[in-house]
């Protein structure tokens, strides 16, 4: 069903290539030395997307995740249930950034870097390619319930592989392959290597909006398992120093290995979280 949703998401986006004029921060050629503007959001929704920070630029992401909207008036429609994650990023270089974040969701610290490989038309390739790689600590987890824990269970990493292309002023698309290991995971039957393959895409629907998608699909999941992969549905909108990302999804963890392994929510049962990223640049 996820998969039927998912093409059915980014069908228009391949139907209409018709250009349309860009406002003047996104003018460019697609045969220029390099290619830009392919996402205006360090973030796709969920997935990291091929932006960086420039160089010496502070950049602080608000996001914030409201619980499910399914229990309605219950909890506000999942307002009582808000999880916030605080992400500090800095521009070593145009190319290189780094970045440390707190989660509320499982009270989780995480620093990660991330950096740019190759841009599109860069001696003519064809795509935008950078790394992020990650590690996290939950400091969530009790001794009371585990008595074995060690420090070393508590830490998560993550590798992934950005690879964009602009397809015309308006269409730009993202695959993210991704290996990601808990040295704790919540079900018993799940490996701790554990591998997926991201999608994403974002098509420009005036000057400063756009309809973004992003959907996770795990590659090695525990057949009984009762997580979910995670499919995202938002839009942004850029207003002068920041971008101001809306969006709904049935994951919750903010974090790539919160929301690849661990989504418990569930489009067909409405079981879905509204959310928000406001990124402000200094």
């Amino acid at each position: 069903m996820l998969y039927r949703t998912l093409l059915i998401v980014l069908f228009p986006f391949l139907a209409f290539s018709q250009d349309s004029l860009l406002d003047e921060i996104d003018t460019d050629s697609l045969e220029n030395q390099k290619t830009i503007a392919v996402f205006k959001g360090l973030k796709i929704v969920n997935f990291e997307s091929t932006k960086l920070v420039a160089k010496n630029e502070f950049t602080f992401v608000v996001a914030h995740r409201f619980g499910s909207i399914e229990n309605g008036f219950d909890t506000f429609f999942g307002l009582d249930d808000a999880v916030t994650r605080l992400n500090f990023i800095y521009g070593i270089s145009d190319a290189f950034n780094i970045s440390v974040s707190r989660s509320s969701y499982q009270k989780i610290y995480e620093s990660a870097i991330k950096y740019r490989l190759v841009s599109q038309h860069d001696n003519g390739f064809p795509f935008t390619i950078v790394g992020y790689n990650s590690i996290l600590v939950n400091t969530a987890l009790e001794k009371d319930n585990l008595p074995k824990l060690e420090f070393k269970h508590r830490l998560g990493y993550t590798v992934q592989l950005l690879a964009s292309r602009k397809i015309n002023h308006n269409l730009s698309l993202e695959i993210a392959p991704t290996f990601f290991h808990d040295n704790f995971v919540q079900f018993d039957e799940q490996d701790n290597s554990q591998f997926a393959l991201g999608f994403g895409g974002r098509y420009k629907l005036a000057s400063r909006w756009s309809l973004n998608v992003d959907y996770g699909w795990h590659l090695n999941r525990a057949s009984n398992s009762p997580f979910k992969n995670p499919l995202s549905i938002g839009v942004d909108l850029e207003t002068g120093g920041h971008v101001f990302q809306m969006h709904f999804t049935n994951a919750q963890p903010m974090n790539t290995n919160g929301f690849l392994g661990q989504s418990t929510g569930d489009w067909s049962d409405g079981n879905i979280y509204f959310g928000f990223n406001l990124s402000r640049v200094f």
